[in-house]
């Protein structure tokens, strides 16, 4: 069974056929990125499963923010750079290559986002989001006014926390699967 029908180490195949607007939307990634990602097939061996998992990643990561889109990709990656989550790493890496247009920063966000040139707003939004990854419990009233004397609003707060948060359940369960990222992801905005 190749890597595309099979993206985790799980025995939960695809419905099949999928529903008209599943198949739809597997249609309009095909088109836009050359493929279904693989976390997309993984889900949909439960439509309702999937269409939960799209809806919260679609509001997260492309709706309406303060944060720009590559700034979400950059929570991402460090997010699952602490976690070491090859599938996040992959995928996300290669849209933070694409979104800033410079590789090398892809690769360091993948590897030491903090050797990463860097604007302080930027660090300090990423330095956030590794703590609420490795000890939210310690997470402060003085953290979040640290964001907010960089400009970061209440909103953006939330925002960094919830892109945070998104990403330390998809790390987790993509790499208790053994979730593999599609092969596409490599070699991408190099």
């Amino acid at each position: 069974m190749s890597q595309s029908d099979q993206p985790t180490a799980l025995d939960l195949p695809m419905v099949d056929p999928l529903p008209e607007a599943t198949q739809k939307y597997f249609d309009i990634c095909d088109e836009k990125l050359g493929m279904v990602p693989n976390v997309l097939k993984a889900h949909a061996f439960d439509i309702n499963k999937l269409n939960a998992f799209t809806a919260l990643y679609n509001d997260i990561m492309l709706g309406e923010s303060n944060l720009s889109k590559l700034e979400r990709e950059m929570i991402a990656v460090v997010v699952s750079s602490i976690n070491k989550c090859f599938y996040c790493l992959t995928a996300h890496g290669a849209a933070v290559r694409e979104l800033s247009g410079d590789p090398v920063l892809g690769e360091l966000m993948v590897m030491n986002w903090k050797a990463a040139r860097l604007d302080d707003r930027q660090r300090a939004m990423l330095g956030f989001a590794e703590k609420i990854t490795k000890e939210s419990s310690a997470v402060t009233e003085g953290d979040r006014q640290a964001l907010r004397d960089l400009g970061f609003t209440d909103r953006d707060i939330w925002d960094i926390a919830n892109v945070t948060g998104f990403f330390n359940m998809s790390n987790r369960v993509a790499s208790a699967t053994d979730m593999r990222p599609n092969d596409e992801y490599h070699a991408q905005h190099r």
